[in-house]
């Protein structure tokens, strides 16, 4: 498995999360016995997330802490009504900055991942956490820029037959939507996309739903899966 270390970082971070199926679990255990820079990259990783595990107690949210969350929301999100002539594709910022800020409660259960993510030795630029238009988190992209970025979906996405995920990113609104890449899979990947401007704070990336092959016009067609804004890490 010797190759880029971002991706073995990645692939180390999510044996120890245990965010692998059980096939994959043990194709890496296998791996790990020929295969000393995947050894060593796992043992980086367990030390890393140690001090986590040691020092975080186990809790359950109850529904009086969900109240309150409510409770410190925006008046006009519960009001806020979706028009039915919005096309699949409505990059409008105010309905999805209302759900980024809908979801914000709910990215604090994402501060153990992010966390995680931020002491890999290679870190990303910029990180942005993906929700769809509910509020729901779907995945997490860190851009590492040098055309490299990895996304972690972290819920199942349904994709039917002759469709792909297509991963994309707004550099600037004079180069419009670029992308970064496919996961044909509907797994988390790296991606190897475009040569791109240094990410930067509140940039824009989505998960779209596109043709097998990707989009037909190099811009996004399809339903949007998820979008975020990115962050710099702290």
């Amino acid at each position: 498995m010797t190759g880029n270390p971002v991706e073995i970082g990645v692939i180390a971070d999510e044996y120890v999360l245990g965010l692998l199926d059980a096939a994959d679990m043990l194709r890496i255990e296998a791996d790990m016995d020929r295969d000393p820079e995947l050894r060593a990259a796992i043992a980086a990783s367990r030390e890393r997330f140690l001090p986590l595990d040691e020092t975080a107690e186990a809790a359950i949210v109850g529904d009086a802490l969900w109240r309150r969350i409510e409770d410190g929301l925006p008046a006009h999100r519960a009001e806020r009504k979706v028009s039915p002539t919005a096309t699949a594709n409505d990059n409008r910022a105010g309905g999805w900055r209302a759900t980024a800020l809908a979801a914000t409660a709910a990215a604090v259960l994402l501060a153990v991942a992010l966390t995680f993510s931020l002491m890999r030795t290679v870190q990303p630029l910029v990180v942005a956490v993906l929700v769809n238009e509910a509020g729901d988190i779907k995945a997490i992209v860190e851009d590492f820029g040098n055309e490299t970025a990895a996304v972690r979906l972290l819920a199942d996405v349904a994709v039917p037959e002759g469709k792909t995920i297509e991963v994309w990113t707004l550099p600037s609104p004079a180069r419009g939507p670029v992308s970064l890449g496919r996961i044909d899979d509907a797994r988390s990947a790296r991606l190897d996309g475009p040569a791109l401007p240094e990410p930067h704070d509140s940039q824009l990336y989505e998960l779209t739903l596109e043709p097998a092959g990707g989009s037909p016009t190099g811009r996004p067609t399809g339903v949007i899966l998820a979008k975020g804004f990115a962050k710099i890490p702290r």
